[in-house]
């Protein structure tokens, strides 16, 4: 039925461009922007996915109040599906407050009571396991309820199913280590971490090691994110270090990540070689940072197209 199903967050994201944290002191902050876009790391590569042409099923978690019933319009409007989606009336949808500063770097502000972390192992239902091929964990790390009994669980059904099985990561909250989520972990096919999140879990700094280090865990090819230094990929047999595009004009790094994960999920659904899926995530990526919102820069498999043909 669908290319992708990706399992994660769907929030709402609260933009302010520029601050800086040494203005929060005042009783007034002037902004030149302040706008409402959808986010979440699920949200963020199921949109991005879907606008690149793919058949793309969300899963999340979300409130029945007017937040949750944005996302949901946003959703539908993108044509990305949330059948499988849970609605709880108890909980407020989650909505960030992202601080943007000078650099594009961000800030948050995020509510602990939210749907943010709420998602668990009980919202997935068994049978959408084989609604898509491939089958994309968008955060290890974000939801507490989804802990690493909890993914191993769904990641060993996953490839009981026959799915391609990916992940994303956030940084990990309680100091954890490889060895911590090893029992969830060893069943993925790609892991998509950036290079801050890879070396605080693993305790290590150059990237070969990184790779070698969660290799050795049982994933079979790791693709490291480095920002504006592009990427790092090492499986079994490959060694890729891609650069990112050279001209992007950086606005708001919020969503970056996702873009580029979107953009490797939108390669290995179409066959592509492992260097051309790192090479169009990174293209990918660099069009998510130039404008204000984790949504608003990929608006088209031709956009990016022109923009991956013009280097490649």
């Amino acid at each position: 039925m669908y290319d992708i199903t990706l399992i994660g967050a769907a929030i709402l994201d609260v933009l302010a461009r520029p601050i800086s944290k040494d203005q929060l002191s005042a009783r007034s902050c002037p902004a030149d922007r302040i706008t409402l876009t959808p986010g979440g790391d699920a949200a963020n590569e199921a949109v991005t996915l879907a606008r690149l042409g793919k058949r793309v099923n969300l899963i999340t978690k979300l409130g029945s109040d007017l937040s949750g019933q944005i996302l949901r319009h946003y959703f539908q409007e993108n044509k990305v599906s949330t059948e499988d989606s849970v609605i709880d009336p108890s909980l407020d949808t989650g909505i960030n407050i992202v601080l943007v500063d000078e650099a594009a770097e961000r800030s948050f502000i995020t509510s602990q009571n939210g749907t943010l972390r709420r998602l668990s192992l009980s919202d997935i239902k068994p049978e959408v396991l084989s609604k898509a091929p491939i089958l994309c964990f968008a955060s290890i790390f974000v939801s507490p309820a989804f802990d690493v009994p909890s993914m191993a669980s769904l990641f060993c059904s996953a490839k009981e199913q026959g799915c391609i099985l990916c992940a994303d990561m956030t940084r990990c909250k309680n100091n954890e280590r490889l060895s911590d989520i090893q029992e969830a972990i060893q069943y993925l096919d790609y892991l998509f971490p950036n290079y801050e999140e890879a070396k605080a879990v693993s305790g290590l700094s150059d990237p070969d090691e990184i790779a070698d280090a969660f290799l050795a865990c049982g994933v079979s090819c790791m693709v490291i994110k480095l920002g504006s230094q592009g990427c790092f990929i090492k499986s079994k047999d490959q060694r890729l270090s891609l650069p990112a595009y050279p001209h992007a004009r950086c606005m708001d790094t919020t969503g970056a990540g996702d873009g580029f994960a979107a953009g490797f999920l939108y390669g290995l659904s179409e066959n592509m070689t492992l260097a051309e899926c790192g090479r169009f995530a990174n293209i990918t990526a660099s069009l998510a940072v130039e404008s204000l919102g984790a949504c608003t820069g990929v608006r088209s498999l031709s956009q990016v197209m022109e923009r991956y043909l013009e280097c490649f």
